[in-house]
């Protein structure tokens, strides 16, 4: 029986040592040579009537060295699943740790590999503080919401000229300078823009414009805060670069459109919410400020998940066998990597195995299952989701299953589910034992904290 012995390296980085005597694999090696010389073809030999010699002389070495990793192999694996380590990735040979085999020097061979151990990760849940958000739903977020849900729905007409704030502008932005001329290599871009979206003192100059004309503006006096964000992202700048704030465009107006808004009566309610039988305005407005208020809950909830995650990660200080780590990843890939490559990915990879162990214990801490039907579930409601919801379930039942048992069949889509359902299983129980504060917070200040913490 093979000889292993173990000694520590460093922080959770222990050497292992298997040492093999001729005991351990002499009698394997000549089983091995026999079995191959029942099986091999070599001409002008009958099969199974090779001369060992010959046999031993053309494939020995080779399946000599089979036979000796094998077994250190095997030792290698029994020895850690016997003294139950828990390890990164797989053992890594030592530099000179393994010795030249040699079928003619039957001696004791000594084989050295390197192992990360992983940390123990203990975490007290009940020790997290968040803050439990409560979005205040006003009357103008409500009258917004209805104003949108009248334009998704309207109907899309082409007037001549822009009367108004309400006018939809197809427009492409070809930068310029303050004079209006077009540098070379300049940004270009179409987009869809409301009226309404530009300032108020900038739309003016909007006004009784109709396709083929053209307006130079300035984007930092041309939209407000909000809407400067979306365009500097759309135009690929960058917010609070003074530079990129500060730039002209040429606004070339392609066409003019106007939504005409529909009625707000029981048919355009039922459009919304079919099968509510809302008959009212104030009924109406009642459902929207509980959709409204449902989504901002959500919101609430990953937002509480986001803190949870955070302070996870700031509160868990266990360590890791760093020098392993890097080693591993140098040699892991297809290709090797430069230390220098290492050091710029390490501090990364750190973070991300650092959550997959604390996450991982959640899962064993808090019994976390995915069954099938979780993943079922979660396949209709994409399904309902990418309809936007305009579909009647009970109707259209056996379609819907179908739908599901093909999702089931799609590996991806399976692995995929079962790590977000796992996540959010997670997450939930997690967030059921931490300590909890509520607080009351405006629309604006709750995206401005969506913003900040998003990861």
């Amino acid at each position: 029986m093979a000889n292993v012995t173990r000694e520590n390296l460093s922080v959770l980085n222990d050497k292992i040592t298997v040492t093999l005597s001729k005991e351990d694999y002499f009698e394997g090696f000549e089983k091995s040579l026999k079995k191959y010389a029942k099986t091999a073809n070599i001409p002008g030999f009958r099969k199974g009537m090779i001369p060992a010699g010959l046999i031993k002389k053309m494939y020995g070495q080779s399946v000599f060295s089979e036979e000796v990793l094998r077994k250190v192999e095997k030792s290698l694996l029994d020895f850690l699943e016997n003294e139950k380590l828990e390890i990164f990735a797989q053992p890594l040979p030592l530099e000179n740790g393994s010795p030249a085999l040699d079928m003619n020097n039957l001696v004791d061979y000594s084989f050295s590999f390197e192992i990360g151990l992983k940390p123990e990760v203990v975490i007290d849940v009940a020790k997290l503080k968040v803050t439990q958000y409560k979005v205040t739903v006003t009357d103008d977020m409500v009258e917004q919401e209805i104003d949108r849900l009248q334009v998704r729905n309207g109907k899309m007409t082409e007037p001549e000229t822009v009367t108004g704030e309400d006018n939809v502008l197809n427009v492409k932005f070809v930068e310029t300078d303050k004079e209006g001329n077009e540098p070379e290599e300049g940004i270009s871009k179409e987009n869809s823009l409301l009226v309404k979206y530009f300032t108020e003192k900038f739309r003016k100059n909007l006004m009784g414009k109709k396709a083929g004309d053209s307006v130079v503006l300035q984007l930092k006096k041309a939209f407000d805060d909000k809407e400067l964000d979306f365009i500097l992202s759309d135009l690929g700048l960058e917010k609070g670069k003074k530079g990129d704030e500060s730039k002209y465009f040429k606004l070339q107006i392609t066409k003019v459109g106007l939504v005409e808004r529909p009625e707000l009566n029981e048919a355009f309610f039922e459009t919304v919410y079919p099968g509510k039988a809302i008959a009212t305005l104030d009924e109406f407005k009642k459902a929207v400020k509980t959709e409204i208020e449902n989504y901002y809950q959500a919101q609430a909830l990953n937002q509480v998940h986001d803190q949870i995650y955070h302070q996870l990660l700031e509160h868990a200080n266990f360590q890791f066998p760093d020098n392993f780590l890097k080693r591993w990843l140098q040699v892991s890939g297809e290709k090797p990597k430069t230390t220098d490559e290492i050091e710029v990915e390490f501090p990364t990879f750190k973070e991300q195995l650092k959550w997959t162990l604390i996450s991982n214990q959640l899962t064993v801490d808090h019994k976390i299952e995915v069954l099938p039907d979780d993943i079922r579930t979660l396949a209709k409601q994409q399904l309902l989701q990418y309809l936007g919801g305009q579909i009647n379930m009970d109707e259209n039942q056996q379609w819907v299953e179908d739908y599901a048992n093909r999702m089931m069949q799609d590996k991806k889509f399976m692995e995929d589910s079962y790590h977000r359902i796992a996540t959010e299983k997670m997450f939930t129980a997690v967030a059921e034992k931490v300590s909890k504060t509520e607080e009351a917070i405006s629309a604006e200040d709750f995206a401005a904290k969506l913003h900040h913490h998003h990861h």
